[in-house]
């Protein structure tokens, strides 16, 4: 189970919203839910959190490239939230449309045949998985303007987006979507 929330900070302080991930593809598609939370090139912060095994941040702000951070890579590639996450800090050069059916992660050539039935998606973001350090990824500096130093990051433990919120002064509001 996931949970996901927006917040976004204003001249009048932070605005929580939850969100709905159904429609999330890609990197892009996040990207611009954030953008559409903050009309106004409004810092926002993307919180994904999965039943307390990782969470990721995305912060967007303005037109700028989108700052991510996932606690644990290894367990957000298990999942298909933070698998989008984890193929944009590795470096995955496929493009956002890209079908995860056609997607290299066995190692065969392109177009080379695996053997495997076309419905085996969830084999193919296992063994990609296998590739990913169970560490932190990313941006681990994305909350220092905002009062959260790398080293305090770092040491977040299982209620990280709660700690979160409250080191950045919006516990009320995130607790408002939780």
């Amino acid at each position: 189970m996931y949970f996901a929330a927006l917040l976004a900070l204003t001249e009048n302080g932070w605005v929580a919203s939850d969100t709905e991930l159904d429609d999330v593809e890609t990197l892009a598609d996040l990207t611009d839910l954030a953008r559409e939370a903050s009309p106004d090139d409004d810092t926002v912060l993307v919180f994904i959190e999965q039943e307390e095994a990782w969470f990721g941040l995305v912060r967007v702000e303005g037109e700028d490239d989108p700052r991510i951070y996932v606690s644990d890579g290894a367990a957000a590639a298990r999942s298909s939230y933070g698998e989008i996450l984890t193929r944009e800090l590795l470096g995955d050069d496929t493009s956002d449309d890209t079908d995860l059916d056609s997607l290299d992660l066995d190692g065969t050539e392109d177009g080379e045949p695996d053997g495997r039935a076309d419905d085996d998606t969830e084999e193919d973001t296992g063994t990609a998985a296998g590739a990913v350090p169970a560490a932190p990824l990313g941006d681990r500096r994305i909350l220092d303007d905002l009062g959260l130093t790398e080293s305090e990051l770092l040491a977040l433990g299982s209620d990280a987006l709660t700690d979160i919120a409250d080191a950045l002064g919006a516990s009320e509001v995130l607790e408002a979507v939780r």
